[in-house]
């Protein structure tokens, strides 16, 4: 794909002090390690105050050349960015959502923060909060808009050693459904495939539809529904890194009783930054399945 048909990106950035200032911090790792997705991309970027004087800092400007800057977050940045996730302009709106979230640092659970991440569910755009995830999503756009792979990233696309959640809250099960259906084949590759409660039924019900009553009986390892400990049973498979990646279809409609448990299951992802991320829309989880297979193909 040549220069004149490549998609141009508008990504808003933000980082949680604790992943900004070291020079090996998430922001720093994220910026050089995905420098070769980025210089393919050229993407835009659209960074909160102090987040920008960071990479100013660390000498990252030369990766990142095109910039727009908005306030420091105690002086309203954070809550311009959920403004432009929303924003029905495409000269101003952010395709993406890269927030950096350190779980121990209490501004993530602010309002502006929280508002940001279901404004990206609402509608429909990546809301990457772990380093692993956005790193995974721009090599993934990248190479499927014609970049050579990064060979360095191999490992995690190697899904025979790799372990996924799947997770749907009631009103996306059917959803969850025929997203496993459609990318059955690529979701069949990984080691290790596990769900909460009914979930797990449910697709265990589909597999035995498509691979036989024996073969598909056991496709996914259930654990608890969310309410009853589920979302904490694979929070501790996330810490030990025997999952990467966690397809939660969240209803961002719905008030939650077991929110808590949700937010734990996301926070062991954060915790384990530079290893766990989490998908939580339809669309968007249809397209990255779609591009994950491009790139496991590569290989």
């Amino acid at each position: 794909m040549n220069q004149l048909t490549k998609k141009k990106y508008r990504i808003g950035l933000i980082a949680n002090r604790s992943h900004q200032d070291a020079q090996d911090s998430a922001l720093v790792k994220l910026i050089r390690g995905a420098q070769h997705a980025i210089s393919f991309l050229d993407p835009e970027f659209v960074v909160v105050g102090r987040t920008l004087d960071t990479m100013v800092s660390h000498g990252l400007m030369d990766i990142c050349s095109r910039v727009e800057r908005f306030p420091y977050g105690r002086d309203g940045g954070l809550m311009k960015l959920v403004s432009r996730v929303v924003d029905s302009d495409p000269l101003r709106a952010v395709d993406a959502v890269i927030y950096l979230i350190d779980p121990v640092d209490p501004s993530s659970i602010f309002p502006e923060a929280v508002a940001l991440k279901r404004q990206c569910v609402i509608h429909k755009k990546p809301f990457l909060a772990t380093l692993a995830s956005a790193r995974e999503w721009l090599e993934l756009e990248a190479h499927s808009q014609g970049a050579p792979r990064d060979v360095s990233l191999d490992p995690s696309f190697d899904l025979q050693h790799e372990g996924i959640a799947l997770i749907a809250h009631d009103a996306m099960k059917q959803k969850m459904l025929l997203l496993a259906e459609k990318h059955f084949s690529l979701l069949d590759q990984f080691s290790h495939r596990y769900a909460t409660g009914t979930t797990g039924g449910l697709l265990n019900q589909l597999a035995q539809k498509i691979k036989g009553e024996d073969a598909g009986q056991h496709w996914v390892k259930p654990y608890l529904s969310g309410p009853l400990g589920g979302d904490a049973q694979l929070a501790e498979l996330v810490l030990d890194r025997g999952i990467r990646r966690i397809l939660f279809l969240e209803d961002p409609h719905v008030a939650r009783q077991h929110e808590a448990d949700i937010q734990l299951l996301e926070r062991a992802a954060r915790t384990v930054t530079d290893f766990s991320q989490v998908v939580s829309e339809v669309d968007e989880a249809d397209h990255w399945l779609t591009c994950l297979r491009q790139r496991v193909d590569a290989c």
